[in-house]
């Protein structure tokens, strides 16, 4: 007996709401880098969301193939760690701006991964989407920031962190065909993911300074990019995944600066000109034309 599918409509849901916390998280973070590196905070984010996963879904992960073991590690240890390791590090030698743009690109390179590994059919409205939202992000990027400029170190480096992505939502995608529940599964990939933040902090000679962590200004973020943004946004992420599949789930990506943009300027009183406008309808238009049906390429 096969296992009851999760709705499309419950799916895309998921992933909104994971994509919306996701747009938010810039502004703990920003404030937790006052305090701690981006190393100590992934491994604090990472063991809270292990931490809580682990109390919702303490039932160890029975496999019912023996790849899966392998892929459910690779999962992890794609997106839970290598993606943010990557992004943070390529933060160290380029702007904030190429980042965004860059990592705007993660559902062209998330279509490319479906099609080989998952044969996925993609359609001409997929690819037309693609420019729309990806014209969209630039604008939208450039009209903050003035203008983009390359650094080849920091830019391949987020370059590579999207192909990270790709190949997560690829191997989770594959491995929650099988049946597994959704949170064991996603306690699972945090586990892995955890120790590979880990052992890059150890590599890096850091410790964790828990005097500073229990200070509530630092404590309360770290709760929210913790319990919120991982283990609730990753579980989220992989229901999206497994119910309307990683193309359609990775192109709500283009949603995350609009809703940046929304935020900032509704509380942090950021202007909202006619090139905000523009990027912002390119960006939406591009979404909406993704999920057409039409002839596949």
């Amino acid at each position: 007996m096969h296992p009851r599918q999760p709705s499309r409509l419950s799916g895309h849901i998921a992933t909104l709401t994971a994509i919306t916390i996701w747009a938010i998280t810039y502004v703990f973070t920003k404030g937790l880098l006052v305090y701690l590196t981006p190393s100590q905070i992934l491994v604090i984010r990472s063991f809270l969301g292990l931490l809580v996963l682990t109390i919702l879904a303490a039932k160890p992960l029975a496999y019912t193939q023996k790849s899966d073991r392998l892929l459910v590690a690779l999962a992890g240890f794609f997106g839970i760690f290598a993606y943010y390791f990557l992004e943070n590090t390529a933060l160290l030698y380029t702007s904030a701006t190429n980042v965004g743009v860059i990592v705007a690109a993660a559902p062209f390179t998330t279509m490319l991964a479906s099609r080989i590994f998952l044969k996925e059919q993609l359609h001409r409205f997929y690819f037309i989407g693609l420019v729309l939202s990806m014209s969209g992000i630039v604008l939208l990027t450039v009209s903050d920031a003035g203008a983009l400029t390359f650094n080849p170190k920091g830019d391949l480096l987020a370059l590579l962190a999207i192909t990270i992505w790709a190949l997560y939502t690829t191997t989770t995608r594959l491995v929650s065909q099988r049946g597994y529940s959704n949170l064991a599964l996603t306690r699972t990939m945090f586990f892995w993911g955890l120790i590979g933040h880990t052992v890059a902090l150890l590599a890096s000679g850091q410790g964790l300074p828990l005097q500073v962590v229990v200070q509530p200004q630092v404590l309360g973020p770290l709760l929210f990019l913790g319990l919120a943004a991982s283990a609730l946004c990753f579980a989220l992420w992989n229901y999206g995944l497994k119910s309307i599949g990683p193309v359609k789930t990775t192109f709500y990506l283009y949603l995350s600066p609009i809703i940046t943009i929304i935020f900032a300027t509704t509380f942090g009183g950021e202007p909202f000109g006619i090139i905000e406008a523009i990027g912002t309808a390119l960006t939406l238009s591009g979404l909406l034309v993704s999920t057409r049906k039409g002839s596949k390429a």
